[in-house]
């Protein structure tokens, strides 16, 4: 029986929104994917321990400076081309930053034992017509480029879905009980990009 799914395939743009911070007397300029007026309020106490002052060096501010991972979703959010390679058992995201991977099974559970690494384990299923990837099991890191970090309680959902045969919707909830009030989700776009491929 064929895969009646909706196909994913292609390299497309990222779906970072982008937000321009600094540079000012206490920040330098960088960017972030998120609209911090659409995140939940912080738990007492979480936004001094996670959202971290800006020392104006990079490489105490942001770990990629030092070519560390930036780790997943910021990863999914870099302003950077992505490539998607689907098949009925899995799905398989390849970012041009950094050229990290995701291979994410469909319809199969989080193991029970998940070891806390940059990216995460995922899993995939289907809603319908969206894609939906559950991931878990990401360690403390930087969920943004502004200083902004996760504990490794994050739990994301990330929800795909085609609004036309070039543009994707890319939802993704943060839900993270340690810094958040609650999950909170932001939407971006995606387009694919036939005659583009990953550069080196």
């Amino acid at each position: 029986m064929p895969d009646r799914k909706p196909r994913f395939d292609g390299v497309w743009a990222g779906p970072a929104f982008i937000h321009v911070v600094g540079p000012n007397d206490t920040d330098t300029p960088r960017v972030t994917s998120f609209d911090r007026s659409k995140m939940a309020p912080y738990l007492p106490g979480a936004e001094a321990k996670f959202f971290r002052k800006p020392t104006g060096d990079l490489r105490n501010d942001d770990p990629t400076a030092l070519c560390l991972p930036d780790g997943d979703p910021r990863e999914a959010l870099a302003p950077y081309s992505q490539q998607i390679v689907q098949t009925p058992d899995m799905v398989v995201i390849l970012y041009e930053f950094m050229h990290f991977f995701r291979v994410i099974p469909i319809g199969k559970p989080h193991p029970a034992d998940v070891e806390l690494t940059f990216m995460g384990d995922a899993v995939a299923n289907w809603d319908g017509d969206t894609l939906v990837i559950d991931t878990i099991g990401l360690r403390e890191w930087t969920l943004s480029a502004s200083n902004l970090w996760h504990s490794d309680a994050l739990h994301t959902i990330e929800r795909l879905k085609h609004i036309d045969p070039t543009t994707v919707s890319y939802e993704i909830t943060i839900d993270d009980p340690k810094i958040f009030t609650r999950p909170w989700s932001q939407t971006f776009q995606m387009k694919l990009h036939p005659t583009w491929s990953l550069l080196e």
